[in-house]
C-alpha cells in the first residue's frame, strides 16, 4: 500500500491525507449530489481551500458538529488539508457538543446555526494545546458519544484505511455511494474518504432509507452503493427493499454490530438475484473504520463470518483463559490503521503512539477456510444498540445514587436487577442509567427483586439477570399526566409519560411515534392539542416523528392567556368538528346542512393513510393498528346499541350486530340510523384485508398514490352501478360511497402539486349528482374535501382549537347517542337539543376513555406481576 512519503519522497507521513489534498486533480468530475443539484470536484476543492485559508496555517484544535450536508464536509475536508486536528461530534446532540467542548476546551467550534448555516467560534488565533505532529481527528468510541474517551487518529491512519477500503470494494470514478450513516460515525466517515479518494461520487443526504424520497433521489443519481447497519435491514425489510427497482446498485455493505446469520444469507442472495454484492464488514473506531470483510462470494456459505483482514492488515489470536481451544482466543488485529492511542484529557492530545496493535475485547476463531468467525467477548463490555457499555460501571454508578443493582446486557438491552428493600424507584432508575449513558428508556429493563440473585458460591449470578423478562416503562399506578404534568418541554420523559397516558401504551419510549404506537384518529385529536399546548407548535408531520425529535430546544415562556392566544387548528379536525355539528343539527332540522357523514367518510380514508400506511410501519404492524382501529369504533358501537336496544322499538337485532345494512328489513325507517357506523366498519374491514395481503403491501410502497387512485376508480363501479346490481339487490352504503374512502386516503399521499390536482378533480368530478335533487348537499361535500387536499391548517385560536378538539375527538360517540337524546329535548328546543346531544356524545367519549385506560393500566400491572413471579421461580 502506497503512502504520501511514497507518492511524494521527503514528506514525513503526518502530511495531511490525499482524499483531502488532491480533490482538484479529479477536475469535472461529479463530486457531491444532493437535492439542490451537483458539485464537480473542481469546484470542491476551491471551497475547500477558501474554508483552509480563513482556519490558517497555525494548527488548532477544531470541534466540528458533524452532518451530513456540503457546509460540515467542505469545512472536515479544509480542516484535514490545513494540518488541523479535528474533534467531530455528533450536530444533532448538544449535550455530546457542550460536554466535549467543555472537556476540550477546542480553539475552534464549527456548528450549524438554527437556519443551518455553518458558525465559526474562533475562541483563540494559537491553540492552547500541544498537538502533535501526527495527531489528525478524535472521535468518540464506539459510538459513545458526549464522553470524554476519545480515540486519536493520525494522518496515516485515514490515508491507509481509505486506501484499504478502496481496494476491496473496488471504488472507481463512476461509482457513487449514499451516505446513510451519519459524518461523525466512523462507518459513515470512511464511505466518505474512500470515495473521495478514488474520484468517485457521494449523494449526500440525511433522508433515511425509509422514506421514498431517499429512493427517489438514489435513483436519480444514479446510486451505486449505500452503507447499512442491522437496524437499516430492519428499515429495509419494511419498505419492500427486495421489490424495488434499483439498475444501477452495485454492492451494499454492512457493518456496525453482527448481523443474524440468516438475514445474511438472504441478502447475499437477494444480491446474487439482483446482481449486486453485499459486502459484510467488521471494524471498530480503534481501527479507524474497518479491519475485515467477507468476499461476497462467501456471505451465502459462511453468513457467521467476519472474513479476513483488510488489505494491509492481520489478525492473530492471543489465548484466552476462559476461552481455550487452539484456533480461538482474543482478536488481535495489526495495520496502519491502527488508532495512536486514546484521549481522555487535552494533555492526551500531545502524546504519540501509545498502541501497536489493538486487542478488540472480540473471542474469535479461524475456520479451516482461513476465515475469522467472532464466538464470543473478553470482558463483560456489552454493545446496546451501537453504544458500548460497560455493566460494572453501571453498578458503581447505581451505587453512588444509593441503589444496589447487578447489571447485564441481552439482544441489545440492558438488564438491571435493583435490591427492592420496599420501594425501589424503578423509573428514577431507569432514568439514571438512560442519562449517563444515552440509551433510550426501551433498551433499559429494570426490574425490582426482594434478593438479588447469587450462586452457590456468594458471586452474582449475571445469567439469573438476563432471564428476568421484558420491563415496562411506566406503571400502572401513576396518575395519568396531561398537559399540566409536562412541566419541562425539554424533557422527553415528560413526552413519553404524556404518549402513555393518552395512547394506554406501557413501552413508550423516546424513539416511539405517534403512528409506530399505533395511534388513530380518536386519539389524534387529543394527542395533537395536548402536544400543541405543551410545546407550543407541531410540525405537519408530528405524528411520524420520534418524540425525541419533538421535545422543545428551549425552556418554555409562559404562555399568553389561552383565549388570546393565536394558534392553528388542523383543517381535519376542524372538518371532523364542524360535520358532526351539522349531522346533528340536520337530524333535529334546526338547519338543514347535510354531506357532513359522507365527508367523514372521505377524512376516514385520508387519517388511515396517515395514520397507519407510514414507509416504515411493516405490513403485520399495519394489519395489527388497523385492526385496533375498528375494534375502538365497533365495541362501543355495540355496547351503545346493546344498552339502548330493550328500552326502543326503533332497532332491530341486526342493528346489534352491525348487519342492518346487509340483513334489513330495509324499509325500517329508524333501523338505518347506525348505517355510517356500519358503513366506515365495512370499509375499514375491507382496506385492511386488502392490505393485509404481501402483494398490495408491495404495491402501497411502491405507488402509494397511484394504488388508491385505482381503488378509487374502480369504487365508481358501485358509485355510479355500472354493473346494474343495484336494480336487483340493496347495496350496503359501504359498496356505493367507498371511492369517497378511497379519494381520502389518496389525499393524504399527494404529496406534488399534480397530484393535488389529480385527486381534486376526481372529486369535483364524482361526487357532485351522489345525491339526487341535492345540490347543496354535493357542494358541502365537495368543499370539505377540497379544502382538506389543499389547505392543511386553519388560523385559530386557544379555546376555538379546544372545542374543535373535544367535538372531533368525540365526533363517534356523539354520532352513537344523539338519536336517543335530541328527541327528549327538541320539542321544547330544537337549539337545546342539539347542545344536549353534543354534550351527552362527550360525555360518553369521556367515561369509555377512562374505562380503556383502566383496563389497560390494570392488564399492564398484571402482565408485570407474573412476569415477575416467572422471573424469581
Amino acid at each position: 500500500m502506497l503512502t504520501p512519503s511514497d507518492l511524494l519522497p521527503g514528506i514525513p507521513d503526518t502530511t495531511p491525507p490525499l482524499f483531502a489534498r488532491r480533490l482538484a486533480a479529479y477536475g469535472d468530475r461529479t463530486a457531491l449530489l444532493t437535492d439542490g443539484g451537483e458539485l464537480s470536484y473542481r469546484a470542491l476543492a476551491e471551497k475547500v481551500a477558501r474554508t483552509a485559508d480563513r482556519l490558517g496555517t497555525r494548527r488548532r484544535l477544531v470541534l466540528l458538529a458533524g452532518a451530513n450536508t456540503a457546509d460540515v464536509l467542505v469545512t472536515y475536508l479544509a480542516a484535514l488539508a490545513s494540518g488541523h486536528p479535528v474533534l467531530l461530534v455528533p450536530g444533532d446532540n448538544e449535550e455530546a457538543v457542550r460536554s466535549l467542548t467543555a472537556a476540550y476546551d477546542p480553539d475552534v467550534v464549527v456548528s450549524a446555526d438554527r437556519s443551518g448555516q455553518l458558525r465559526f467560534d474562533e475562541r483563540r488565533a494559537v491553540s492552547a494545546h500541544e498537538l502533535h505532529p501526527e495527531l489528525a481527528l478524535l472521535l468518540s468510541t464506539s459510538g459513545s458519544t458526549g464522553s470524554p474517551k476519545l480515540v486519536r487518529l493520525s494522518y496515516e491512519n485515514l490515508q491507509a484505511n481509505a486506501e484499504s477500503i478502496a481496494t476491496y470494494l473496488g471504488v472507481g470514478e463512476h461509482d457513487r455511494a449514499a451516505t446513510t450513516l451519519p459524518l461523525h460515525y466512523c462507518y459513515g466517515l470512511s464511505v466518505i474518504n474512500s470515495h473521495l479518494l478514488r474520484g468517485a461520487g457521494l449523494v449526500l443526504t440525511d433522508l433515511s432509507v425509509a422514506d421514498d424520497r431517499f429512493w427517489d433521489l438514489f435513483r436519480a443519481a444514479r446510486a451505486t452503493t449505500f452503507a447499512a447497519v442491522p437496524y437499516t435491514f430492519d428499515l429495509l425489510d419494511r419498505i419492500g427493499f427486495a421489490e424495488l427497482r434499483l439498475p444501477h446498485l452495485r454492492y451494499v455493505t454492512q457493518a456496525g454490530g453482527r448481523l443474524a446469520p440468516d438475514r445474511v444469507g438472504h441478502y447475499a442472495e437477494l444480491g446474487r438475484r439482483d446482481g449486486w454484492d453485499l459486502y459484510v464488514m467488521y471494524g471498530q473506531t480503534e481501527a479507524t473504520a474497518r479491519m475485515a470483510y467477507l468476499p461476497p462470494h462467501l456471505a451465502a456459505g459462511h453468513p457467521e463470518a467476519i472474513g479476513v483482514p483488510v488489505p494491509g492488515g492481520s489478525f492473530r489470536l492471543e489465548a484466552h483463559p476462559d476461552w481455550p481451544g487452539q484456533d480461538t482466543g482474543e482478536l488481535v488485529y495489526a495495520g496502519p490503521n491502527v488508532m495512536l492511542g486514546y484521549a481522555e484529557h487535552p494533555s492526551d492530545l500531545a502524546r504519540g503512539r501509545t498502541v501497536a496493535a489493538l486487542h478488540t475485547g472480540d473471542i474469535a476463531r479461524r475456520t479451516a477456510d482461513g476465515l475469522y468467525e467472532i464466538v464470543g467477548r473478553s470482558s463483560r463490555f456489552v454493545k446496546i444498540l451501537g453504544l458500548r457499555v460497560d455493566p460494572e460501571r453501571v453498578e458503581t454508578l447505581l451505587l453512588s445514587h444509593g441503589f444496589t443493582a447487578l447489571c447485564a446486557g441481552r439482544d441489545g438491552e440492558l438488564v438491571v436487577a435493583v435490591a427492592d428493600g420496599g420501594d425501589a424507584d424503578v423509573v428514577g432508575v431507569r432514568r439514571i442509567v438512560t442519562g449517563a449513558y444515552g440509551l433510550p428508556p426501551r433498551a433499559v429493563a429494570v426490574h425490582a427483586v426482594p434478593e438479588l440473585p447469587r450462586l452457590p458460591t456468594g458471586k452474582p449470578d449475571y445469567e439469573a439477570v438476563r432471564r428476568l423478562g421484558p420491563a415496562p416503562t411506566s406503571t400502572p399506578d401513576e396518575r395519568p399526566p396531561d398537559v399540566t404534568d409536562v412541566t419541562d418541554p425539554t424533557d422527553v420523559m415528560d413526552l413519553c409519560r404524556l404518549y402513555a397516558a393518552i395512547l394506554d401504551r406501557t413501552d413508550v419510549t423516546e424513539d416511539s411515534s405517534f403512528v409506530s404506537l399505533g395511534g388513530d384518529s380518536l386519539s389524534y385529536v387529543e394527542m395533537s392539542l395536548t402536544l400543541e399546548r405543551a410545546l407550543g407548535h407541531l410540525p405537519p408531520d408530528w405524528h411520524t416523528r420520534a418524540i425525541r425529535d419533538l421535545r422543545r430546544t428551549e425552556p418554555a415562556q409562559p404562555p399568553p392567556r389561552e383565549g388570546s392566544r393565536r394558534r392553528t387548528l388542523e383543517t381535519g379536525i376542524a372538518l371532523r368538528a364542524v360535520a358532526i355539528v351539522l349531522i346533528v343539527g340536520s337530524h333535529i332540522h334546526v338547519f338543514y346542512v347535510k354531506g357532513g357523514a359522507h365527508l367523514l367518510l372521505a377524512i376516514a380514508g385520508y387519517n388511515l393513510a396517515r395514520f397507519h400506511l407510514t414507509p416504515t410501519a411493516e405490513r403485520r404492524e399495519r394489519v395489527r393498528h388497523g385492526l385496533r382501529s375498528i375494534a375502538r369504533i365497533v365495541l362501543p358501537s355495540l355496547f351503545w346499541i346493546a344498552l339502548v336496544l330493550p328500552f326502543t322499538d326503533d332497532y332491530v337485532l341486526a342493528n346489534l350486530f352491525l348487519l342492518h345494512s346487509v340483513l334489513g328489513p330495509h324499509d325500517h325507517e329508524t333501523a338505518v340510523q347506525f348505517w355510517f357506523i356500519e358503513a366506515l366498519t365495512y370499509i375499514l374491514v375491507a382496506a385492511v384485508a386488502l392490505l393485509g395481503l404481501r402483494s398490495v403491501d408491495r404495491a402501497e410502497r411502491r405507488f402509494p398514490f397511484a394504488l388508491p387512485m385505482t381503488i378509487a376508480a374502480l369504487g365508481l363501479i358501485t358509485r355510479y352501478d355500472l354493473l346494474g346490481l343495484g336494480n336487483r339487490f340493496h347495496l350496503p352504503s359501504a359498496a356505493v360511497a367507498f371511492w369517497l374512502f378511497a379519494l381520502g386516503w389518496a389525499a393524504a399521499k399527494a404529496d406534488t402539486i399534480r397530484q393535488r390536482m389529480l385527486v381534486t378533480v376526481a372529486a369535483v368530478a364524482t361526487i357532485p349528482g351522489f345525491f339526487p335533487g341535492e345540490p347543496f348537499r354535493d357542494a358541502v361535500v365537495t368543499a370539505g374535501f377540497v379544502l382538506l387536499v389543499w389547505v392543511r391548517t386553519l388560523p385559530s385560536r386557544g379555546r376555538a382549537n379546544t372545542v374543535a378538539g373535544v367535538l372531533a375527538s368525540s365526533s363517534l360517540y356523539i354520532y352513537l347517542t344523539h338519536w336517543q337524546i335530541f328527541p327528549l329535548i327538541k320539542d321544547f328546543s330544537g337549539w337545546l337539543a342539539l347542545l344536549a346531544s353534543l354534550l351527552f356524545g362527550i360525555g360518553y367519549a369521556t367515561v369509555a376513555a377512562r374505562v380503556t385506560r383502566r383496563l389497560s393500566a390494570l392488564r399492564a400491572h398484571r402482565r408485570h406481576v407474573d412476569e415477575h413471579r416467572a422471573a424469581l421461580s
